[in-house]
């Protein structure tokens, strides 16, 4: 690094990504700081530079050698290998940076005392994560899978056999259909849909009861899609539509005597559909010479429904507010909740590359065909779709909060 950079980086003072140390830091809070930002979007520290932006400088001449095999080699787990260098930025000053990207195996933690800590960065501080964020980092590194927790208050009777029955049967044709309560729960349980909680007492898993339960909401009070409708480009008190729809993802069939499916009880993504339709759709004031209305379609429906399945299966289920659809006048808003996972950017997902947060509800609405059949939603339906039709990219904005997407509406 050069000096002119480094002394740009001090200029700015501590954020998320940089810390400021003093050489003398004890290894235990070195590595404290390293974790934190390593479970956030990595960073760098700054060794040799006080709070208030003034230059000590490094006294020890084996710094280096004191990094690698004691701070990170016994302090933080699992192993980062970090960039170390050192800037000579005055006659008988220099820093040494400690940089490092984003850690892919979360969470980090600092091994001290025979204990295991875990730290995250909140601004330009880091502190002990708090037993939601655990949760968070512990499903951003693969670890947990949140779709597989238990979902408190329910019990085998909390799914629709019906639903279930007509999966094993029609969608992936199991030839083996149990046919009393205890099997049901064995199967069950094998698929990932129940799971035991104290006392072997069954519960539903998170995948479960979104996939296939009754009223969903009534156990999951984040399971439902809330769609708006704003008559004007902002949020305003005033919309011509505000609900919560609560069903599971998986819609009901009937099978007729020639093999063919009907749909008999829409699910979430049907019900969905329905809803937003008659929003994003312009009926012509004439017949056509077929003598029937017709429908101007302001946005690719099927981008719309690429989007929204995409957020029913990637969201983060360890928070508890429901997927938004809002649709403004010149724009619709889809807001899955949760951070992209573990090191999935924006440029990644637009780029075609996969990572799912819940694989278990990705699968079965791959089965059921609402998921694009290769995972690449994204790249080959959503933008396509939307430079076709309405001329205009979709806007992906990522936070550690949610992702949303943007769909501006066809121009006149």
């Amino acid at each position: 690094m050069l000096t002119k950079d480094l002394l740009e980086i001090i200029s700015h003072g501590e954020n998320s990504g940089v810390e400021f140390k003093r050489d003398g830091i004890r290894p235990e809070q070195l590595a404290k700081e390293i974790v934190a930002l390593a479970n956030h979007r990595g960073g760098m520290i700054l060794i040799g530079v006080e709070d208030d932006k003034t230059i000590s400088g490094v006294q020890r001449d084996d710094l280096e050698n004191w990094v690698f095999d004691t701070v990170f080699a016994r302090y933080v787990h699992p192993m980062i290998l970090p960039f170390y260098e050192t800037v000579q930025v005055e006659p008988g000053k220099k820093v040494a940076i400690i940089s490092f990207p984003e850690g892919t195996s979360k969470p980090y933690v600092l091994r001290n005392n025979d204990r295991e800590e875990i730290y995250i960065r909140a601004g330009s501080t880091s502190r002990l994560a708090t037993r939601e964020q655990q949760a968070r980092l512990f499903a951003a590194g693969g670890i947990l899978h949140a779709e597989l927790l238990p979902v408190p208050g329910t019990s085998f009777q909390s799914l629709d056999l019906t639903r279930i029955r007509e999966y094993l049967s029609h969608i992936i044709h199991d030839p083996e259909i149990p046919d009393n309560d205890e099997d049901w729960i064995k199967r069950l349980m094998g698929l990932g849909m129940l799971t035991t909680v104290s006392g072997n007492r069954v519960v539903c898993t998170i995948a479960g009861i979104v996939l296939f339960g009754i009223h969903p909401r009534k156990y999951l009070r984040q399971a439902g899609i809330r769609l708006i409708v704003y008559d004007s480009e902002e949020k305003t008190y005033q919309t011509m539509l505000d609900t919560v729809l609560d069903s599971p993802c998986t819609g009901r069939y009937i099978i007729n005597e020639y093999g063919n499916r009907t749909l008999q009880d829409p699910g979430l993504i049907e019900r969905f559909s329905e809803m937003i339709i008659p929003f994003i759709t312009v009926g012509a004031s004439a017949v056509n010479d077929e003598f029937r209305l017709t429908k101007t379609w302001q946005y690719p429906f099927e981008a719309i429904r690429e989007v929204v399945t995409n957020a029913l299966c990637h969201r983060d289920w360890t928070r508890a507010v429901d997927i938004e659809v809002s649709r403004y006048s010149n724009r619709i808003e889809i807001i899955s909740p949760g951070a992209l996972p573990n090191t999935m950017t924006v440029e990644k997902m637009v780029a075609g590359q996969r990572s799912p947060r819940n694989p278990l509800i990705v699968e079965i609405l791959r089965d059921y065909g609402y998921v694009e059949s290769r995972g690449m939603g994204v790249r080959t339906k959503v933008i396509p779709l939307m430079k076709m039709n309405n001329k205009t990219e979709p806007v992906f904005q990522a936070t550690e909060d949610y992702l949303c997407t943007i769909l501006h509406r066809k121009l006149e």
